[in-house]
């Protein structure tokens, strides 16, 4: 994706970009880009870098000036702070796990597309009042799954989803089969095992293997 069409993001579009964004923590950001490109290769662009570690902006960083192909994200973004920070690092859009109405306010300010994490119907609901129709179901699994998705999708049809927490190779394709749901996010993309041993191929593999789903 170049940079005009990345510029015009918008937060729906995120979750158009692929079936499954690569939830990614990183320790070491030297790993940032091999892992970009071997999920890009795969066929995922669209790449969620947690701020769980320190290197996590650093790796932002690297992705948004050496991977044109990736669109890098932000997640875990839970303060205000965070999504100045992940804007200035080069993030293209940003996650949340859940969302305050200040941090609802930070992300916006940054003029990047969101997905504000919701758990429950309220909170969906009041982020709707705000025109917001595209969020991250979390934790998905523990909050109701697959049957709270199927519910809510009656009385919201407007709003998509991208569904993480407790997501892997056995239940995505039955997430991603809901009307409701764009896309999905995911851990197991990126085994902490491969990226310590570098090992591009196999992530590479995993990424071809999720980009089938849909």
């Amino acid at each position: 994706m170049n940079a005009e069409k990345t510029a015009e993001l918008s937060a729906d579009g995120v979750l158009d970009l692929a079936p499954v964004i690569p939830v990614v923590v990183l320790d070491d950001a030297e790993a940032a880009v091999p892992l970009a490109r071997a999920l890009v290769d795969g066929g995922l662009p669209a790449i969620e870098v947690t701020l769980r570690t320190p290197a996590a902006l650093d790796a932002i960083v690297r992705i948004a000036a050496e991977v044109p192909d990736a669109v890098v994200g932000a997640g875990t973004v839970v303060r205000p702070e965070d999504a100045e920070r992940s804007a200035a690092a080069g993030a293209r859009f940003l996650v949340s796990p859940g969302c305050t109405s200040r941090l609802q306010v930070a992300m916006a300010a940054t003029g990047l597309p969101f997905l504000p994490g919701v758990a429950t119907a309220s909170e969906a609901i009041a982020l709707l009042e705000d025109g917001i129709t595209a969020m991250k179901f979390f934790p998905a699994e523990a909050a109701g799954g697959i049957p709270y998705l199927k519910s809510i999708g009656g009385p919201l049809p407007q709003i998509r989803f991208c569904p993480t927490g407790g997501i892997s190779p056995g239940n995505a394709a039955d997430y991603l089969a809901l009307g409701n749901v764009g896309c999905v996010g995911g851990s197991w993309l990126t085994p902490a095992d491969a990226v310590r041993a570098g090992d591009w191929e196999r992530i590479r593999k995993l990424a071809a293997e999720a980009a089938a789903l849909r």
